[in-house]
C-alpha cells in the first residue's frame, strides 16, 4: 500500500440522516466515504469499488447484517466489518464478533467513537496487506542504480526512461541473470505508480495446480482444502505494478484468463462468479523466444501479441564487457558493506574480462561474493575465483607480458569463432561456411568453449 493511500469507508444504514451524517463528517483529503441504503445496494457497491473498513448496521430493509456480514467475510477476506446495534441486540453483536465482525457499536453513539473504531480497523487492514505484500517483495531487494555505461546500456536506459511513464504492457526478454529484474524496478520506480506496490512472482515456481487461484484469489469452498476467501497477486499490485517473471512457463489455460485482464481490467476469483475490476500496471520477462513458443501451440498467440507492446530486449554480459570493470566496482562497494573493502589483482580482472559469463550479472556477483572471502590482505587472486575462471590460464595457455596478454592457438580460435558468429549475427549455417567447417565440428567446439 502506499503510505498515504487515502482510507475507503463504507458506511451500510437504512437511516438517511446516519448516511449523510457520516459522508459529511468523515469525507476528508485522507478518506473516501461510499454509503448505502440497503443489503442490494452495499453488494453491488463493493463488486464495482475496493473498500478498507465497512460500518454496518444489523438491521436493513432488505435483510440481516449477520447474513450480509458472512457475505462480506468470504469475498471480501482483506476488509474489516464494524457493526452497529441498538440496545436489544447485543447477542447478535456477540454472535457478529464470532462470525469475524471487527467490533461493534451500539446506538446511539457519537461520531468521536465511531471514528476511533474505524481507525483502529483501518490500522489492522493495513498491517495485513502490508504483511501480505512483504511475503511476495521481501526477496527482491532494489538495486539503487542500473550499472554500466556501454552503448547497450545507454540504449536501454533510454527506452526504460520513455516507457516508464505509461502504462502500456512491457516485455523484457535476455538470458537469465542478465538483469530483467532490475529493469523492471528501474520502470515501476520512474513510473507513476512508484508509491504504490511493486508485486515480482516467477511463475516458474509457481505449482501448475495453484497458479490460477495465486494469481487471481479464491473464494472459501472453491477447492479443497480452501476453508476461507483469500486475495490474489493481482488484488495486491492493484493501483501498482505486477511483473511476472517467466512467463512462458504459465499454462495455456491461465494464459487466457491473463489476456481478458489486460483487455478489460477485469478478472474474476476461482470459485467466484461474479467479475471483479483491478488497475493494474503489467511488466513481463522470459529467456524463451515467445514468437517460436506461439508457433510451436506452447503459447497463447493473443496474448503475446497483447503483452509485446513494448519490448526491451537485455543483452547478455559478454555482449557488453566494457561494464564489467564498473559492475565490479558496484559489487565489491555493496557487498563490503560494514567491512574492510577488497580490490582485486590485474591478472583477475584480464580473467574476468576473458570470461564468457554463461551467467551474466548475476554469476559476476557471486564470483565477486566468493572472491572476497577467500580475499588475502583484501585482496581478490585467481585462488578465490570458480575453477573455470582460475583455470583459463592452464587450458588455454594466456600469458600475461606487460599489458598485452598473449594467446595461445585455443584462445585465439576461440575469439575468431566469436567474431565470425557475431558477423553473421548468430547464424551457425553460415558462420561453418565462413570458417570453413562442418556444422557438426562448429557444435562440438561451441560445446568446447562455453559458447553455445
Amino acid at each position: 500500500m502506499a503510505p498515504f493511500e487515502p482510507m475507503r469507508i463504507l458506511v451500510v444504514d437504512d437511516e438517511e440522516s446516519i448516511r449523510r451524517l457520516a459522508k459529511k463528517e468523515f469525507s476528508d483529503p485522507h478518506r473516501k466515504v461510499w454509503t448505502a441504503g440497503s443489503a442490494h445496494e452495499a453488494f453491488e457497491l463493493v463488486r464495482r469499488q475496493q473498500v478498507d473498513v465497512i460500518v454496518l448496521d444489523i438491521r436493513l430493509p432488505d435483510g440481516d447484517g449477520l447474513e450480509l456480514l458472512e457475505q462480506f467475510r468470504e469475498t471480501l477476506p482483506d476488509v474489516e466489518v464494524i457493526i452497529i446495534t441498538g440496545h436489544g441486540n447485543i447477542d447478535s453483536a456477540v454472535e457478529a464478533m464470532k462470525s469475524g465482525a471487527y467490533d461493534y457499536i451500539t446506538k446511539p453513539f457519537t461520531l468521536d467513537r465511531l471514528e476511533l473504531v474505524i481507525e483502529k480497523a483501518f490500522q489492522r487492514v493495513r498491517l495485513q496487506r502490508e504483511n501480505r505484500l512483504l511475503r511476495h517483495t521481501q526477496s527482491y531487494q532494489p538495486s539503487p542504480r542500473f550499472i554500466g555505461s556501454s552503448a547497450a546500456i545507454q540504449h536501454i536506459q533510454y527506452l526504460i526512461g520513455k516507457v516508464a511513464p505509461t502504462d502500456v504492457p512491457v516485455l523484457i526478454t535476455g538470458e537469465s541473470g542478465a538483469g530483467k529484474d532490475v529493469v523492471a524496478r528501474a520502470i515501476h520506480g520512474l513510473s507513476r505508480r512508484q508509491e504504490n506496490p511493486l508485486i515480482i512472482k516467477n511463475c516458474g515456481t509457481l505449482q501448475k495446480e495453484l497458479i490460477r487461484s495465486e494469481l487471481f484469489g479464491y473464494c472459501k469452498g472453491a477447492f479443497t482444502g480452501a476453508t476461507e476467501s483469500q486475495e490474489g497477486l493481482l488484488t495486491l499490485a492493484h493501483q501498482g505494478t505486477l511483473f511476472l517473471d517467466e512467463i512462458g512457463e504459465l499454462p495455456l489455460e491461465v494464459q487466457a484468463s491473463l489476456l481478458r485482464v489486460l483487455e478489460n481490467q477485469t478478472f474474476r476469483r476461482v470459485g467466484d462468479k461474479q467479475e471483479r475490476q483491478v488497475d493494474v500496471r503489467f511488466l513481463f520477462a522470459t529467456n524463451r523466444n515467445l514468437a517460436e513458443e506461439v508457433k510451436a501451440s506452447r503459447f497463447h498467440e493473443a496474448l503475446y501479441h497483447r503483452i509485446n507492446v513494448f519490448q526491451l530486449d537485455l543483452p547478455p554480459l559478454r555482449q557488453r564487457k566494457e561494464d564489467i570493470p564498473l559492475l565490479v566496482e558496484y559489487f565489491l562497494g555493496l557487498l563490503s558493506a560494514g567491512k574492510p573493502p577488497c580490490r582485486i589483482s590485474k591478472n583477475v580482472m584480464h580473467l574476468l574480462m576473458e570470461y564468457s559469463w554463461p551467467g551474466n550479472v548475476r554469476e559476476l556477483r557471486n564470483v565477486m561474493e566468493r572472491g572476497m572471502i577467500l580475499s588475502e590482505n583484501g585482496i581478490i587472486t585467481a585462488q578465490g575465483l570458480p575453477r573455470e575462471l582460475a583455470e583459463q590460464n592452464r587450458y588455454k595457455g594466456t600469458v600475461l607480458h606487460g599489458e598485452r596478454p598473449l594467446l595461445s592457438l585455443y584462445e585465439l580460435e576461440k575469439q575468431h569463432i566469436q567474431r565470425v558468429l557475431e558477423h553473421t549475427s548468430g547464424n551457425r549455417s553460415q558462420a561453418s561456411d565462413t570458417l570453413g567447417i562442418s556444422r557438426k565440428t562448429l557444435y562440438r567446439k561451441l560445446k568446447e568453449y562455453g559458447l553455445e
